[in-house]
């Protein structure tokens, strides 16, 4: 499968995530359930990776490696955190296109600290995408 296939699969599933997340959030702290969800997740993800890459591999990590995947892994911890605070306040309709604007950050710090060139693609698209999360969680009239 080609990386445009897992990201859509990716995509459906955290649509899917946004539903359950609602349902679950419901009546509960958020800071809780975002706690349940990431126990779910790390058992999940170990099960996952001792079942397809060999254990003795994270021996030959180098420190940078694990540097940045443990801040990668505590700015999902954030985002988790707030995700569930909005979802527990807001409608999901609202609050998870909202949360997409990533893709405008991504694309923005891609090209401040990667320097990846954007393309007019990049411009437009996220374009779209900004004015679709804002149309999206503008209030509607009563």
């Amino acid at each position: 499968m080609n990386w445009i296939l897992w990201a859509l699969l990716s995509a459906f599933f955290a649509g899917i995530t946004a539903i359950l997340a609602k349902i679950g959030v419901a009546g509960v702290d958020s800071n809780l359930a975002t706690a349940i969800r990431t126990t779910v997740v790390l058992i999940f993800s170990w099960g996952i990776a001792c079942a397809t890459s060999p254990l003795a591999s994270l021996q030959t990590l180098s420190r940078r490696t694990w540097l940045f995947l443990a801040l990668s892994g505590l700015a999902t911890g954030l985002s988790w955190l707030c995700y569930f605070r909005a979802l527990q306040l807001g409608p999901a309709s609202r609050v998870a296109p909202v949360d997409k604007l990533s893709v405008v950050f991504a694309i923005a710090l891609a090209a401040l600290i990667l320097h990846e060139k954007l393309t007019w693609q990049h411009w437009v698209g996220g374009s779209l995408i900004l004015i679709g999360a804002v149309v999206l969680a503008l209030p509607r009239p009563a």
